[in-house]
């Protein structure tokens, strides 16, 4: 089966990107500090705008939107986890498989990634949504205001949200939006 991605220039994509195995290693402070380092190395030479941002113990979505002329969101994911696992100490033992051995990869990251092209502003609000309330999802906050890695606040200064947005409430999002 030929794996095709949906490549749009100047398109807006949907990402999850899940840590080997699941490891819960990208919140511990460190490697935040590490992984906004990775975004910014990249982006520097290959630039995109994150829309939205949510990182997790052992997995991140975000939004990107890409330039006008520019469809390569694979080649920044790749630029971005190879720089966070060069540089990151934090491993728990790894147990290589042999075709990672074969390619001198470290076991931080799954070898994919899940992207989804954004097709309009409705789109685009939900899974925004989906995004700020994942840490309410998953079980590690009560409201999304209480979870600091996640572009929430960065939306409730620009008056998109109130701070108490998702707070006290089940949010069910449809079967489609957000498929990890």
């Amino acid at each position: 089966m030929e794996y095709r991605r949906a490549k749009v220039q100047g398109g807006t994509y949907f990402f999850t990107v899940v840590t080997e195995k699941r490891q819960k290693i990208l919140c511990l402070p460190n490697n935040v500090s590490l992984l906004r380092d990775a975004f910014r190395y990249v982006m520097e030479k290959h630039p995109f705008i994150i829309d939205s941002v949510v990182i997790l113990p052992d997995h991140l979505h975000c939004i990107w939107t890409l330039p006008e002329n520019d469809q390569d969101f694979s080649t920044r994911w790749r630029l971005i986890k190879s720089y966070f696992s060069r540089k990151c100490e934090t491993i728990l033992p790894e147990n290589l498989s042999g075709s990672r051995q074969n390619k001198q990869q470290r076991a931080v990251w799954q070898n994919r990634f899940w992207e989804h092209l954004i097709k309009d502003e409705i789109h685009f609000q939900n899974y925004i949504e989906y995004i700020h309330y994942n840490p309410v999802k998953h079980g590690l906050v009560k409201s999304p205001k209480d979870w600091q890695y996640s572009s929430f606040h960065r939306s409730v200064r620009q008056g998109i949200y109130d701070i108490m947005w998702g707070a006290g409430e089940d949010i069910i999002f449809d079967d489609h939006i957000g498929n990890e």
